[in-house]
């Protein structure tokens, strides 16, 4: 298997459109296919035939290759020991070692934390983590289902995978592209063409697919948030929303 002339890492913490931007780039043909390539592998038993199975299936006939994760420190060490890499080698070091010439990193966050994290539960409660564009929404029986503590667990749960990430790039000074979700939806072709472009891909006769997936929050979903919003202050002196 031949490696891959570019590679670049899509970053993210759950419900942040990943996926959408996943769907865009790969509708383009010539940016890779950015999928969770190491999701149902295990870290600890990964083999040189494994990654190379991941290069082919995430490259375009242009030689680019992407990925993207929500950064597991299990699989930093899995391919420290895979490729036999000292343990003074960064983290960055030890990915280019997995996926070869990644010099572009895309790190995908969410401003609002709040709804993020109820995003998640909802996903978790309802079963439905992506919907279609164009598809009937499913009907779930789920407003009895907030729980505060879970919602709070999700909500610190995405603030410590982005203090991690933070620190995957600040190790060896990386600057990421920065795409935020509440931009991303705004300007999807937008964002696409920045992407393309910070990655020195020519967009010239590129076709890139409306947005692949719908939003799923409903009125459910914005219950939870206002309710979880004045439960996590309750008590507080000086509320900041």
């Amino acid at each position: 298997m031949i490696e891959p002339k570019q590679s670049y890492t899509i970053w993210f913490s759950q419900r942040t459109g990943s996926t959408l931007l996943n769907d865009a780039l790969s509708s383009t043909g010539v940016a890779g296919n950015p999928c969770e390539w190491m999701h149902a592998r295990d870290p600890h038993t990964i083999s040189k035939e494994e990654v190379e199975a991941m290069w082919k299936g995430g490259t375009t006939s242009n030689g680019v290759f992407g990925v993207k994760t929500s950064l597991n420190r299990e699989w930093i060490n899995g391919f420290r020991k895979l490729f036999e890499l000292p343990v003074t080698a960064t983290q960055a070091e030890v990915w280019r070692a997995a996926f070869p010439n990644c010099n572009k990193h895309i790190w995908m966050t969410r401003r609002n934390k709040v709804r993020l994290a109820v995003s998640w539960w909802r996903a978790i409660v309802s079963g439905e983590w992506h919907r279609k564009h164009g598809e009937k929404p499913q009907e779930h029986d789920i407003e009895d289902k907030y729980n505060f503590d879970a919602i709070n667990h999700l909500y610190i749960e995405c603030s410590m995978r982005e203090a991690a990430m933070e620190q995957f790039f600040s190790e060896e000074k990386i600057v990421p592209l920065t795409i935020v979700y509440e931009d991303f939806i705004l300007d999807y072709e937008g964002t696409v063409l920045n992407v393309l472009a910070y990655l020195n891909i020519s967009s010239e006769n590129v076709i890139i697919a409306p947005p692949s997936l719908d939003r799923l929050a409903d009125a459910a979903a914005e219950q939870w948030v206002q309710r979880f919003r004045e439960e996590r202050q309750q008590d507080w002196v000086n509320k900041g929303w």
